[in-house]
């Protein structure tokens, strides 16, 4: 069986059921096998999108997507969207076309060391040279990308490698297995000693409970010891908004008034699948200070990584949950909330921002006040980087895991619209929004072609300040000057109504706050990509600061 050929059986095998990428040269003989196969290709227009695509099918779905591309540029434009994966933790299988053996090295056309350039992005890279090994690195491929902390991986294939006639039986193969680190029972033992002796402890929920599966055992254990609740904006729609413990999220930028102010009366943190990256905690002694940290994490290098952890435990999140429940049973009953712990519901209503505008331009919380509304509860949404993505994680409440596919480590701008699109793809019956700048939109806005040509109705909500609004904030209230930013020009900016049209959706401008809701509801009820360009006032200001205790609030 040829190679090409091999490749397409172990990822059907390996339960592949879509991939998106874009044929070339190189690539050609898997192709041939693909279009013969059960999974589903989707032509992108970008390779960059393509694996954008294949990471918003995977975050939303929780099954493995690939991404493909022919040699050269075709391989170093998925560079960005590897690296938006792995800091992410989503696991994907990128494959690339390469030319001969032969002319490696060589500077020949379209031939480019794509492996040592992916390294660092990635969880493994290989370029196969000897046929003879292609099932034996295919199936670790799918393994690396899916064991431990998830992440993606990379093959590299020349293009005799691909015509290679080798030794293969599918009938004798099958993907190779893994175990999930599990809890040590004196670590589990020694954590629920602390979370009981401290004063006011909490949980952090990161975005590990949700890619482990661990929502149902973060409430359940939460409830049983009325512990508060606090996430990272990785972590949002782990615990629903409404939930008597959920006091918000906890950041500089992507937070909530209530989850900074819960966090800082706390002596004890208990994180479960978080980084604890920067723009989460800012100041570290700010953040430290006062306060004992117990890390849950299947990654061992992540815990001390950035601040100093009284209690290790390396384990996944879903176990590691289930444990400390039984620990909590035998240690003690049932508690109930005490303290201001009791009040949360109230105290979160309180620090609430508001959302409610109904100025001319339109302020941007009221798109997101509608959004909570109509959009609510039963739509995925996807979002990229900016002034767009910091208001989104501010504003917006999500209700279930997989519901908020941020670029959170990355904050990649491009990434909303092709991930949007994969998400549906994964999800034909949810409906799925991408939360989108203008400049944002004009990075990876050709996946809507890949939507229009696979009839995938997404929604992509453009809130539109004419400006590179979080670089112009940056530049005004830090250095006192103004570049480079403005993309406006005249009176005339881009018409994204047409440019939607183009590309065959629909779509409709937006000024007024009364028009939004209706707009929104013309969207949900198209069947065709749909594009909102609601265009809002140009200066407003997002939240921010450099410590969770010292966070300038604009709009109250």
């Amino acid at each position: 069986m040829l190679v090409a050929e091999v490749l397409v059986k172990i990822m059907e095998s390996e339960g592949v059921e879509a991939a998106f990428g874009i044929p070339g040269a190189s690539i050609t003989p898997v192709y041939k096998y693909l279009a013969r196969s059960k999974i589903k290709h989707y032509t992108a227009r970008h390779e960059e999108g393509a694996a954008h695509a294949a990471d918003g099918y995977t975050r939303s779905s929780g099954k493995i997507a690939c991404c493909l591309t022919t040699s050269g540029p075709g391989a170093t434009n998925l560079v960005t969207g590897l690296y938006n994966a792995q800091i992410d933790s989503v696991p994907m299988v990128a494959i690339t076309g390469q030319n001969t053996r032969s002319q490696l090295g060589k500077e020949a056309f379209q031939c480019v060391d794509i492996v040592s350039t992916v390294r660092p992005y990635v969880k493994g890279a290989w370029c196969v040279t000897e046929p003879a090994r292609a099932p034996g690195i295919f199936r670790e491929a799918f393994r690396l990308a899916r064991s431990g902390r998830p992440g993606p991986v990379l093959i590299d294939l020349p293009l005799d490698v691909q015509t290679t006639d080798i030794p293969y039986d599918p009938d004798l193969d099958a993907p190779l297995t893994w175990d999930k680190p599990r809890s040590n029972p004196k670590q589990i033992e020694k954590a629920v000693e602390m979370i009981l002796a401290a004063r006011s402890p909490i949980i952090l929920a990161g975005g590990g409970v949700i890619a482990a599966g661990a929502t149902k055992e973060l409430l359940d254990f939460a409830d049983y010891l009325s512990l508060p609740v606090v996430t990272t904006y990785m972590g949002k729609g782990s615990i629903p908004p409404d939930h008597p413990l959920y006091c918000g999220q906890v950041g500089i930028q992507c937070n909530t008034p209530f989850g900074n102010k819960a966090f800082l009366e706390s002596d004890l943190v208990l994180g479960i699948g978080c980084r604890f990256n920067d723009r989460h905690t800012g100041n570290l002694d700010v953040y430290t200070r006062g306060r004992k940290f117990i890390h849950i994490d299947i990654e061992p290098t992540q815990i001390g990584r950035v601040i100093s952890t009284d209690l290790g435990i390396v384990a996944d999140a879903k176990q590691a949950l289930v444990a400390l429940l039984e620990a909590a049973k035998v240690k003690t009953g049932k508690r109930a909330p005490r303290g201001w712990v009791a009040g949360i519901p109230e105290l979160r209503e309180k620090y609430e921002r508001r959302l409610q505008f109904d100025d001319i331009p339109i302020k941007p919380q009221r798109v997101f006040h509608e959004i909570n509304e109509l959009l609510g509860k039963d739509t995925i949404f996807t979002a990229g980087c900016g002034v767009v993505q910091i208001w989104s994680g501010q504003f917006q409440k999500i209700w279930r895991p997989r519901y908020y596919l941020p670029s959170g480590g990355a904050g990649t701008l491009g990434y909303e619209i092709p991930a949007a699109v994969g998400a549906k793809i994964a999800n034909p019956d949810a409906r799925v929004c991408a939360i989108v700048g203008d400049g944002g939109f004009t990075f990876q806005g050709e996946a809507l072609a890949m939507a229009c040509q696979y009839d995938v109705p997404i929604i992509v909500v453009i809130v539109n300040n004419g400006y590179l609004g979080l670089i112009r904030q940056n530049q005004a209230q830090n250095y006192g000057y103004e570049y480079a930013v403005d993309l406006w020009y005249g009176e005339g900016k881009i018409d994204f109504v047409q440019v939607a049209a183009g590309y065959g959706a629909k779509g409709e401008r937006v000024t007024r706050p009364e028009e939004i809701r209706p707009a929104l509801e013309r969207a949900m009820n198209a069947g065709v990509p749909y594009v909102l360009d609601i265009v809002v006032e140009r200066t407003t200001l997002c939240s921010m600061g450099t410590s969770i205790d010292a966070i300038q609030e604009y709009e109250q």
